[in-house]
């Protein structure tokens, strides 16, 4: 990538939120390092994740996940400086005193660096009471705006409806986000739907991708771009829980949900058709196996060579096409930009300057 303005190093271009469980990280691990160089991914960890140090440690060398904790106990177990591995700190403006002065440790112990996640629909104060909040952060953790990044959380964008109603929040957050200099912004959202179950099965069903286009549509801010990978944003973002085989497949502004029921009771009998039906599609990358880890293993399986796997493991497969396809999007020409497109349409266009906040300020 070309340095940033100002002669900063180059950010990464993809923050993806990825839940901390197995499927999630095993994408990750097998992110080749080139990848990882540009993948800046939001780990949130719940309760019922275990063993998150050992975890985080096999991470591809040079990916260093920034991890949301605010679901866990305040308490010592959930200080990020006690973990012993390379993390970012993801900062919300409802932490206690005690965790904003353990994220500050962990900034300083680690990367110099944190994230602060507003939630558009949590964090709903007006500007100067958001300031505050903000200022809060800072002055209990001990850090700057340079130092943070600010991700805009905007949660499920799944319909039209979502996406009128979300995107004048958004541009007021950003319009906001203006006053400080932060070291980048980003806004994030998810666009799969809580349920699958409705959809019909043996047959692939397009579903768009209203976290995409409502980045798209705020192309003349020229924001980074995240997204909760092939799962709903929270509150149900949990573990994909399906009784048949199913593949949530990226392609330009939709994913393509593959749920499989023909060829008799077995799960690899089933997973298999699903697989040799996938690769025959017009939006299998040309590349093939190549592509990504996902990929290659979703084509071993079309071969018949290894059984179906677990939920856990199609999630993996999945996560990683997406990750590679979103990025492979993001680095192109036109760097994922362009007019606002109907739904399921792809656009143009170039990539505007990065927005990194503080320009009103900067301007006087």
């Amino acid at each position: 990538m070309a340095p940033a303005l100002g002669g900063r190093v180059a950010e990464p271009v993809y923050r993806p939120i990825l839940a901390s469980r197995r499927g999630e990280l095993e994408a990750l691990g097998h992110l080749d390092s080139a990848t990882a160089a540009l993948i800046a991914p939001i780990l949130d960890v719940s309760p019922a994740d275990t063993g998150q140090p050992e975890l985080l440690g096999r991470l591809p060398a040079g990916l260093v996940p920034a991890v949301d904790v605010s679901a866990l106990p305040d308490d010592p177990g959930s200080e990020l400086v006690r973990w012993g591995v390379p993390v970012v700190p993801v900062i919300g403006l409802a932490g206690t005193d005690r965790r904003l002065v353990a994220h500050g440790a962990a900034v300083r112990a680690y990367t110099g660096r944190a994230v602060v996640r507003l939630r558009v629909n949590q964090d709903r104060a007006g500007p100067d009471a958001t300031t505050t909040a903000v200022e809060r952060v800072w002055r209990h953790a001990g850090l700057v705006p340079e130092q943070c990044d600010l991700l805009v959380d905007a949660g499920d964008v799944c319909c039209p409806a979502d996406l009128r109603t979300v995107e004048p929040r958004v541009r007021r957050l950003l319009d906001w986000s203006r006053r400080l200099t932060w070291r980048t912004v980003t806004v994030a959202a998810g666009g799969m739907p809580p349920s699958l179950a409705r959809l019909p099965t043996d047959e692939p069903v397009r579903l768009d991708r209203w976290d995409w286009l409502l980045w798209r549509r705020l192309a003349d801010l020229g924001v980074g771009y995240g997204d909760y990978g092939v799962v709903p944003a929270p509150p149900g973002g949990a573990e994909p829980a399906d009784r048949l085989p199913t593949v949530r497949y990226t392609a330009d502004g939709g994913w393509w949900i593959y749920r499989w029921s023909r060829r008799g009771g077995r799960g690899d009998e089933r997973f298999a058709d699903l697989c040799r039906t996938l690769v025959t599609a017009p939006y299998w990358p040309p590349t093939g196996a190549g592509f990504s880890w996902g990929d290659h293993e979703l084509l071993r399986r079309a071969r018949r060579v290894a059984g179906a796997g677990s939920p856990a493991n199609r999630t993996a497969w999945s996560t990683s096409h997406h990750l590679a396809h979103v990025l492979g999007a993001l680095t192109g020409p036109a760097g994922g930009r362009g007019p606002d497109p109907p739904p399921g349409g792809e656009g143009h266009g170039r990539f505007p300057r990065p927005h990194r906040g503080g320009e009103r300020r900067r301007a006087g």
